[in-house]
């Protein structure tokens, strides 16, 4: 499956924005899908994972409360909006799906990576 990642940009800390993961290639639902970011300097990290249908979601401690997963079977594009930036949350965004759920918070198990999309938030 290929995946495109749209979406990021600059916003002011406080605000949101919203980042789309377009897939082609195969059936999108038959994959689940997570958001990872890497900083500069820092190991890429995972933010966000959505099982395959939509009832099973993980969230990493720092963006929980504030950023949501969520998923469009019938338009094949996933979703992570995101709320109360904060300058920390600054970093390429990836989007990736994998067969099955298991071992979802490990980035190796994943098959197939978009190509990342920069969000900046400033102070």
């Amino acid at each position: 499956v290929q995946l495109q990642a749209s979406g990021g940009g600059l916003v002011q800390a406080g605000g949101s924005l919203r980042l789309s993961c377009a897939a082609s290639g195969r059936t999108f639902s038959n994959y689940a899908m997570g958001w990872f970011r890497q900083a500069p300097g820092k190991e890429r990290e995972l933010v966000a994972a959505i099982n395959w249908s939509g009832t099973s979601t993980y969230y990493a401690d720092s963006v929980k409360g504030r950023f949501t997963i969520s998923r469009d079977n019938v338009k094949n594009t996933g979703y992570l909006q995101m709320s109360s930036l904060k300058p920390e949350d600054t970093a390429v965004y990836y989007c990736a799906a994998k067969v099955g759920w298991t071992r979802y918070s490990s980035k190796e198990t994943y098959n197939y990576w978009g190509q990342g999309t920069l969000v900046t938030v400033s102070s």
